[in-house]
């Protein structure tokens, strides 16, 4: 299945190819285009369209809480995984305008994306960079869970 998203990525939008191809569609093929072009190139394409103005994979309120594409591509697969969910408050941390209870691991995300994407060449190259990032995120939070560790929020 094709999937399509706005360009030039940082968080969310690495994140959720990141997630697609592991926990829905591991065959996902992503296209990046101008923010104004995805509607268009979803509807060419017979593209999913995720992280982008008006699309239902995309940012939404939830009381005071903002929730990023991650979280609605985990609610849309009915994905339960525990670590997956620890993940996205990570993630929403990172990504999120508005989050109660940031955790202190979304920082060091933001701060790795941002550095990513203004060292990769493209999206591409951002993603194939990133992946390790969010494989090893997951196996920490895999391992926090296991542990029964203690969740850190930013105070």
């Amino acid at each position: 299945m094709k999937w399509v998203t706005r360009e030039r990525a940082k968080v969310d939008r690495i994140a959720c190819p990141w997630l697609i191809r592991k926990f829905v569609d591991p065959e996902a093929e992503f296209l990046f285009v101008p923010k104004e072009k995805v509607a268009e190139m979803a509807a060419k394409e017979g593209a999913i369209p995720f992280d982008a103005p008006g699309v239902e994979l995309g940012h939404a309120m939830d009381g005071a809480e903002e929730r990023v594409s991650f979280d609605a591509i985990i609610n849309r697969y009915k994905l339960t995984d525990p670590a997956l969910l620890d993940l996205a408050e990570i993630v929403r941390t990172a990504d999120a305008k508005s989050v109660p209870r940031p955790r202190i691991e979304g920082a060091g995300l933001e701060a790795a994306a941002t550095g990513f994407r203004a060292t990769s060449k493209d999206d591409f190259d951002n993603m194939r960079l990133q992946f390790p990032l969010y494989d090893a995120l997951y196996a920490y939070c895999k391992w926090r869970i296991e542990k029964g560790g203690k969740l850190e929020h930013v105070k």
